[in-house]
């Protein structure tokens, strides 16, 4: 698998390999496209009892969505994880896959925008969920619109496409 660069993802971009919507041309990169943070969360609810995490648990046992207008905020607490989705929509043929990555700027202020599960499969067509951590100590507000994290896409050997739990999400 080799990583696309600008030029690279402008073409794939043209041939409708990959298709963001909506897409602004100033979030092209060298080697990524930023995405912006949507205005739907999941936090998790304040408990005291034991979750237990098997397979068929469900977040959403945990967690509670809240919307953001645009303009507004939501604060994220030393320590506290959300989740939040992208605005743009994210669609991959199938022999493209990609990975979520943080933005420096933003791990500086002790902010991880995607703690895990960072690879999307080939063939996806769907709103990106971030794991949101604030690992710093002073509360965060952060803003849907704002680039939160990029998206580095990889060419595979072969073609696949992805038919897992979260195909086609819009929530987190």
């Amino acid at each position: 698998m080799s990583v696309l660069i600008g030029k690279e993802i402008e073409k794939a971009l043209e041939n409708k390999l990959i298709i963001i919507e909506p897409l602004d041309k100033s979030q092209i990169g060298p080697g990524s496209i930023d995405l912006t943070l949507g205005n739907d969360f999941r936090v998790f609810r304040k408990k005291f009892k034991i979750y237990h995490v098997k397979n068929d648990s469900d977040f959403q046992d945990i967690t509670k969505s809240i919307h953001v207008k645009d303009g507004g905020y939501i604060v994220i607490k030393p320590g506290e994880m959300i989740l939040g989705i992208t605005k743009e929509r994210i669609t991959l043929a199938d022999n493209i896959s990609g990975r979520l990555e943080g933005r420096s700027r933003f791990a500086r202020f002790g902010l991880a925008v995607h703690v895990t599960a960072g690879f999307m499969h080939p063939g996806i067509s769907n709103h990106q969920v971030l794991e949101i951590v604030n690992l710093g100590h002073t509360p965060l507000a952060l803003y849907p619109g704002t680039r939160i994290c990029q998206f580095v896409f990889e060419e595979c050997d072969g073609h696949a496409t992805y038919h897992g739990r979260f195909v086609g999400q819009v929530k987190p």
